[in-house]
């Protein structure tokens, strides 16, 4: 079996099982943060557990990006740097913010995390920098523009969502608290509507099944945890403001 044979087969593979997880996800909430609970194998302290699962998405992409026939382009250097600007932070800064050091995540989540990040990578960063060649006049193609702004603008609601929550942990590391301001004016978890925005502008910048299928990905693992927390909101604060919605302003 060749290597692209393999890479078309994970390929199909990756959009069959984001379909399930994103069945599976609106019965069975992923153990870990508010949602944490015995029975999903042994455990780890939230810090290791998100340096673990979320450090091969950079360093694999990265390696891919040395390795590949070409990375010489500008546009694949670009393409490096917006995939680490998201996952430098992700894998090595983020996991350093969570204050409260006692909550737990297991290892089911941990090893889910880490191959799908290995994958997603392998996926991206093989196609990215191998079998495409995407030329210096792509980065002013109406895609790739679109596509870069998008990226922009979920990154940006993403880090300022995180922001409001570490600040809020800042005070109070032992109980969970109604965040406010931003676009937590809308929604209950702008910081996962960031990073859908995030994704989706990777894949019309990219403009690649690879690209796509992140996008789903993360839809498929974002959208009902967003649900979830949402749910839980309203369970847990009886002042809870009652015109939020769970992930898109005014509709859902």
């Amino acid at each position: 079996m060749t290597e692209a044979v393999l890479f078309n087969f994970l390929l199909i593979a990756w959009f069959v099982l984001a379909a399930v997880v994103f069945s599976a996800l609106f019965f069975i909430p992923a153990p870990y943060g508010r949602h944490a609970r015995r029975g999903w194998g042994p455990v780890f302290a939230n810090r290791t557990g998100w340096l673990l699962m979320e450090a091969p998405a950079p360093l694999a992409f990265a390696a891919l990006y040395f390795l590949g026939e070409n990375r010489g382009s500008l546009t694949a250097l670009v393409f490096l740097l917006l995939w680490e600007a998201h996952y430098i932070h992700r894998a090595f800064l983020y996991p350093f913010s969570l204050q409260n050091r006692q909550r737990k995540m297991p290892l089911t989540i941990v090893l889910f995390g880490f191959v799908f990040n290995l994958g997603n990578a392998y996926l991206n960063g093989r196609y990215l920098f191998t079998f495409a060649s995407y030329a210096t006049g792509w980065l002013s193609d109406y895609r790739f523009v679109l596509g870069a702004l998008v990226f922009i603008t979920g990154f940006v609601i993403n880090r300022s969502a995180d922001e409001v929550l570490r600040q809020l942990r800042q005070k109070n590391e032992s109980e969970y608290q109604i965040p406010f301001g931003g676009m937590y004016r809308w929604i209950s978890c702008p910081n996962y509507f960031g990073e859908i925005l995030t994704w989706v502008g990777w894949a019309i910048a990219t403009w690649s099944l690879p690209g796509l299928a992140f996008a789903v990905w993360t839809v498929a693992n974002l959208a009902p945890r967003a649900r979830t927390h949402h749910l839980w909101y309203l369970q847990q604060f009886p002042d809870y403001p009652r015109e939020r919605k769970a992930l898109i302003p005014g509709l859902w």
